[in-house]
């Protein structure tokens, strides 16, 4: 209890967004750190993307749920009476004194969903090649194994935040919204589901196609059925759609005038906006830079482009299929 109560007073801002923030962003770097030192020891990337997904789960309950136990352990040191805790079917049912809004619940749903989804399917996926070709000049040093790590912790910590910042607001900002879905929920939440749906698809139709190929059913070196003749790297776009669809529905709350206040930007016009703009966009770019730029496509086709660069049909492939956006 001495050190929770440390944490809660260290952590206890003004502003309701950075006193969930910062506890959050901390638990994820925390996690990752506990993580990367047995697998630095053993040199293993076994459980590297797993650790990755429980993360996200795990800063995601604790924004949920944080500013509940702020609440219960002040009114446990005045001696008063503590509040109940947050009911996740009342709030999507619109109750009133549920605790969170049916947005809070939806998007912190969506985030599990993906990062449970994801995590399971890259375990099976090392588990069943032993390795991860990634990790093929990092596991041997300590100093770049552990960067991998808190790299992946900033990645996290940029994903989520806008649920976080969601997920800070009080719930008094909440009861002043119109119960109403608003134009925002809707375009979010269909961005969301459309790009999952198109991320999962992606990675059936990758895995059916490489189960086909170590059973002798086709002679083909690379993926260019299904939707991977639509786009070059489906699965990439899917993920980007999502976290978009994300950052739309809690861009429609942070943005409302009631969302500023929660923030604690009330009175700051148009450059509260604009904070609250790019709190829920850096989410979409960082993951869209990160993909494009870095880990996700200057890999795949580096690896591609050196085995089947000088053949016509990979060249063809190329020429005619999008590499992000897909093609109608």
């Amino acid at each position: 209890m001495a050190v929770l109560s440390t944490l809660l007073h260290a952590t206890a801002f003004k502003s309701p967004f950075l006193s969930t923030l910062v506890p959050s962003i901390g638990l994820a770097y925390t996690l990752q750190a506990a993580v990367a030192v047995p697998s630095i020891i053993a040199q293993s990337e076994r459980f590297y993307d797993l650790s990755g997904s429980l993360t996200y789960l795990s800063c995601t309950a604790l924004s949920l749920y944080l500013p509940t136990i702020r609440a219960r352990y002040a009114a446990a040191a005045m001696g008063g009476v503590k509040p109940a805790w947050p009911s996740i079917l009342g709030a999507l049912r619109g109750v009133p004194g549920a605790g969170l809004n049916w947005r809070q619940v939806a998007l912190s749903a969506a985030v599990g969903v993906w990062a449970t989804r994801l995590g399971t399917y890259l375990f099976q996926r090392i588990s069943a090649d032993g390795s991860d070709s990634r990790f093929d000049g990092l596991r041997t040093s300590p100093p770049k194994f552990l960067g991998a790590f808190f790299a992946q912790a900033t990645w996290v910590s940029l994903c989520v935040l806008p649920v976080l910042a969601l997920n800070s607001l009080p719930a008094t900002v909440f009861a002043s919204l119109p119960a109403t879905i608003g134009i925002t929920d809707i375009i979010g939440l269909l961005l969301y589901v459309g790009g999952l749906s198109f991320e999962v698809t992606a990675d059936r139709q990758k895995n059916a196609w490489v189960q086909e190929k170590k059973e002798k059913k086709h002679e083909e070196d690379f993926l260019t059925r299904g939707l991977w003749s639509k786009s070059r790297h489906p699965n990439y776009f899917g993920e980007s759609t999502l976290w978009t669809g994300i950052a739309t529905t809690a861009a429609g709350v942070l943005m409302s005038n009631v969302g500023q206040v929660g923030m604690g930007l009330g009175g700051w016009g148009l450059a509260g906006k604009a904070i609250a703009l790019g709190v829920c966009g850096v989410s979409p770019a960082f993951v869209s830079f990160l993909l494009l730029k870095v880990s996700g496509v200057p890999m795949s086709e580096g690896k591609y482009d050196k085995r089947y660069g000088d053949r016509e049909d990979y060249k063809k492939w190329k020429r005619e299929t999008p590499m992000f956006i897909p093609k109608l």
